[in-house]
């Protein structure tokens, strides 16, 4: 059975102390809050991670936003995935639209970066959408499509048991727009069908599939009750606990 997940990834924001403190408001929060009816992941910068380790105190799952292609040698400013496991981690966001478009991250390198995070005990947050341009032409599922391939499906069906996909429309991101829950689910449930088709139907319906595009707490309740949609990858509302945990309790 699959679990739904929050997930709410940092970016560059927030020095040591802040995110030290955001964490430990999260806690407070999700103590105050009760039993929720998701599991929540909290994805700082590198420099923060044991820290937020500790601070969380395995009431909250942490995750690295990125990890090298390498694993390990004279990559300078590289942080491996070994490294961030002995963190405390337990999961690796890869793909993300950031590191795609900025950092010219391809399918193949995302494979590599998926295959050292496994070996590495790591789960995988693993990010695929298309952008504005792809959305417009009708080429948005072809594009996904090919992500899902090349970057995933090499896996055996023991190790794609380990990933957690997350939708990202790319021209969402940061913008304000939202992907209509129609727009979600429809991607949400090509990419299950997708994930049907190389591994069945079983595993299919065992894999969390996130969306990841200006989710916030006035919309998160209608995308969280499409059938396929089973939490989000939170951006910019992931900074206050407050905001968070609207998504958190959107359940």
């Amino acid at each position: 059975m699959r679990k739904n997940i929050v997930a709410g990834n940092w970016k560059m924001n927030k020095t040591l102390q802040e995110g030290v403190q955001l964490a430990a408001d999260v806690r407070q929060a999700l103590a105050a809050a009760g039993a929720v009816k998701c599991d929540v992941i909290l994805a700082p910068p590198f420099i923060h991670l044991t820290e937020v380790v500790k601070t969380v105190g395995g009431q909250v799952e942490v995750s690295a936003q990125n990890c090298a292609a390498e694993a390990s040698g004279a990559y300078t400013g590289e942080v491996s995935a070994a490294m961030v496991k002995s963190t405390g981690c337990t999961y690796v966001i890869l793909g993300h639209s950031e590191r795609r478009s900025y950092y010219g991250e391809t399918n193949a390198i995302l494979a590599k970066k998926v295959r050292l995070a496994l070996d590495n005990g790591l789960k995988v947050i693993f990010c695929v959408g298309e952008v504005l341009a792809e959305r417009e032409s009708g080429k948005h599922f072809d594009v996904v499509g090919k992500q899902l391939k090349e970057g995933l499906f090499g896996l055996s069906a023991e190790d794609f048991a380990k990933i957690v996909v997350a939708y990202e429309p790319v021209w969402a991101i940061g913008t304000g727009k939202t992907a209509t829950s129609v727009e979600a689910q429809d991607m949400h449930a090509f990419i299950r069908k997708a994930i049907a088709a190389q591994y069945g139907v079983q595993l299919a319906d065992d894999t969390t599939i996130l969306y990841g595009g200006s989710c916030n707490g006035g919309n998160a309740a209608e995308l969280f009750a499409c059938p396929d949609v089973d939490g989000g990858l939170i951006g910019g509302a992931s900074l206050t606990a407050e905001k968070f945990m609207q998504i958190v309790t959107a359940f």
